[in-house]
């Protein structure tokens, strides 16, 4: 079922079984993601975290939102000190604007934009990220001007299918930006599950992607370096993150009110991590 039938099951009047299943299953996954966080605060990298943001596509529906009012509220009355949030923009948006504050500076200054991608275990995103720093130097108006997403998990591509596929949204948004007049940044910020390794490569967590991604062999970065070497005739930088790091940063201007915050998405699989802000 689609989330938008799963959304029409739970606010059904008659009298459907199918709406006692949705609403079993809301507080039957709200019980277990609570289980999750509290499980999550009691590690060390978690220690005084005061916020969580949901991400991932699961807030994304009238289900998610139900579940992430139920789960705050269990956490609340086992007095946890603890706030559950949602993302402050567009859920499809999170893992390509966190790439504003991943990005080299000299990236997001002298230019109009610059592109990210998404990818998921069921979607890839890609769009046109503008930092818009002249409205708000802490990026909070940054926006993307133009988004794509694919579905590809409908289509059960092999790897290679999906990789061209990404170069091809990739080259897509590079006409669109020309076609804008934008002044695009040689560069390209990709999210991806797995631990990222600091060379790029992937170390583990990409199953959820067809074929192997984490062989010796495989190296995304470079891979579409070498099908988009240059942008605008400038050399191009391909920079690879985990895509749970690049979403919760997305939060990251308007989360200047906590000391310690994090962020768990939840989609295709689940993601974490936590941060800090600096005194």
């Amino acid at each position: 079922m689609s989330k938008d039938e799963i959304d029409r099951k739970l606010h059904s009047q008659t009298d459907d079984p199918a709406a006692d299943i949705v609403h079993g299953a809301v507080e039957e996954f709200s019980v277990e993601l609570a289980h999750v966080i509290r499980r999550h605060l009691r590690q060390k990298s978690w220690e005084g975290v005061r916020r969580i943001v949901i991400g991932g596509g699961f807030p994304d529906s009238d289900v998610g939102e139900r579940v992430i009012l139920q789960t705050g509220a269990m956490l609340h009355n086992e007095g946890l000190k603890v706030e559950l949030a949602r993302l402050c923009h567009e859920p499809d948006d999170g893992g390509l604007l966190g790439w504003l504050h991943l990005a080299p500076p000299q990236m997001l200054t002298g230019y109009d934009a610059f592109l990210a991608v998404d990818i998921g275990g069921t979607n890839v995103r890609c769009g046109i990220v503008k930092p818009r720093r002249a409205r708000a130097a802490d990026l909070s108006k940054a926006r993307v001007l133009k988004r794509e997403k694919w579905r590809h998990a409908d289509e059960d591509p092999k790897q290679k299918d999906l990789l061209a596929g990404i170069v091809e949204m990739l080259e897509r948004n590079i006409r669109r930006a020309k076609k804008k007049g934008l002044s695009l940044a040689p560069f390209i910020g990709i999210a991806c599950p797995g631990l990222i390794r600091e060379d790029g490569s992937i170390a583990r967590g990409a199953q959820n992607l067809p074929g192997n991604w984490e062989r010796d062999t495989f190296h995304l970065p470079s891979h579409v370096h070498n099908k988009i070497p240059t942008i605008d005739g400038r050399p191009t930088l391909v920079m690879l993150h985990n895509d749970a790091v690049v979403q919760g940063l997305s939060e990251l201007p308007f989360m200047q009110d906590v000391r310690r915050w994090a962020v768990l998405t939840i989609g295709t699989g689940l993601g974490n991590a936590s941060y800090r802000n600096r005194a």
